[in-house]
């Protein structure tokens, strides 16, 4: 691996991070894209960014929990559906060819921009102040 590809893959952690962070969208919308265009399989792309964004939710239950914000059953809850649910994406994943596992994950994106865009439409709950 070069110094640049390094160099961008710790750049691109960063952007997704902070935009996680900011926007409340996930990193993997930015992390699989970018992994592939930088030549991993849409798989390996997938994998990677699934472990890259522990981290993240690591750190912002962390926070949020200092706040009093997490729900601790809500969240084992939602923890132990999300590990049955990767267990079972795995296994769907490595059962499709890559160009039509590819094509779900643009149809993914679409309707993650169409849910922002809508969101968007509506009055803000906590309106910024002048």
């Amino acid at each position: 691996m070069s110094a640049t590809t390094i160099v961008f893959a710790v750049a691109l952690g960063f952007a997704a991070g902070t935009l996680a962070g900011f926007f409340g969208v996930g990193g993997g919308i930015l992390f699989v894209p970018t992994l592939v265009a930088l030549g991993l399989s849409q798989i390996e792309a997938e994998a990677t960014s699934l472990l890259a964004i522990l981290p993240t939710v690591a750190a912002g239950t962390w926070r949020q929990r200092h706040y009093g914000n997490v729900d601790q059953r809500v969240a084992l809850m939602l923890g132990l559906a999300s590990i049955a649910g990767a267990v079972a994406g795995v296994q769907i994943a490595t059962a499709l060819p890559q160009d039509v596992l590819r094509r779900l994950f643009a149809l993914l994106l679409l309707g993650v921009a169409g849910q922002l865009a809508w969101r968007a439409r509506r009055a803000a709950p906590y309106p910024s102040e002048p």
